[in-house]
């Protein structure tokens, strides 16, 4: 009997250091997202790492001599690579804030509505009673449209396009990009003059080259718009700690006003039902320094396999 105590509190300290080595070895292999897009993909999921390394490095000092040392030194290192991928997050700046109940606050609902939602009117619904000024919704479904738009007062952009910009304000223009996935710009007008919205959805980062023609084409896309008032938002899949993400978000030049909310997956997969815990912040919003954020937050769950953003911003006066 004390052998197999001995046997099982081996094959213990064995799963665990393998399991503390591939977090630790995932986390470090991330960093090499730096050089390679290839490599960037693990960045995406930094927490994951971090938060097995972190159990790991605890659990080792359960155990004794090497095997001991082996564990806590491995954890040690996951840790430090974890927290060196993460830390940037909760560091950077999200732009000009502001109290709430200042005049020309704007209130917006970014949404991927999902392809196969179950209640695409419920999700309306929601969404109406929030009573938003803007609503940016990618995967659109046609009963969402329907049930926003014949409420009445409400004006959209491209409809019938995967990406869509539904609004109470007079839209003054309107454009959709052809090819790369779906984007569309929306021109709007508002108590201090026109500002323009845009809503996207990109591909998975496992899809490198779809996804960074899609950053680019963002960028090219709002170097047609004064920048000071230009407001992006929709389903990026691509969380905060990756390289690429960080660098496109010093090329857009707007500040991201989300920080690390974590906004997929909303519903379990069939195959993987413990997806029901969001575990990645994919679901972004940004705004030139001519806003200020009042607000923004993870709405509830509904029955897109994405939360919903809510935004308000708050107009600065020009410099």
């Amino acid at each position: 009997m004390h052998r197999l105590r001995i046997f099982l509190a081996d094959l213990l300290g064995v799963a665990i250091l393998t399991g503390t080595f591939l977090s630790a070895a995932a986390g470090m292999g991330a960093h090499l997202g730096r050089i390679s897009l290839d490599w960037d993909v693990l960045a995406h999921f930094a927490p994951i790492w971090l938060a097995g390394a972190a159990l790991g490095l605890v659990l080792g000092l359960l155990f004794r001599g090497r095997l001991r040392l082996f564990i806590v030194g491995i954890g040690l290192l996951g840790v430090v690579a974890g927290a060196w991928l993460v830390a940037p997050e909760y560091l950077r700046d999200t732009g000009p804030k502001a109290a709430a109940g200042g005049s020309g606050e704007l209130k917006i609902v970014s949404l991927n509505v999902y392809v196969s939602n179950p209640a695409p009117e419920a999700t309306a619904d929601w969404i109406l009673a929030q009573d938003p000024d803007v609503v940016i919704l990618a995967e659109y479904r046609p009963e969402v449209r329907q049930r926003i738009l014949e409420r009445g007062g409400w004006n959209a952009t491209c409809i019938r396009c995967d990406s869509t910009v539904l609004t109470r304000l007079p839209i003054v223009a309107t454009s959709r990009a052809k090819g790369d996935g779906p984007l569309v710009t929306a021109t709007l007008r508002d108590a201090r003059g026109e500002f323009t919205v845009v809503g996207m959805h990109n591909a998975w980062p496992t899809d490198v080259a779809d996804q960074q023609r899609q950053e680019e084409r963002i960028r090219r896309t709002l170097r047609r718009f004064p920048g000071e008032r230009t407001i992006l938002a929709g389903d990026f899949n691509s969380a905060p700690w990756s390289f690429s993400r960080q660098r496109w978000d010093r090329t857009f030049g707007l500040f991201r006003r989300d920080r690390a909310i974590f906004s997929w997956p909303a519903q379990p997969y069939k195959q993987l039902k413990w997806t029901a815990v969001p575990f990645l912040p994919i679901d972004h919003v940004y705004a030139g320094s001519g806003w200020a954020t009042v607000s923004i937050k993870r709405g509830p769950r509904l029955t897109s396999d994405h939360y919903p953003l809510i935004t308000v911003l708050a107009p600065l006066e020009p410099r």
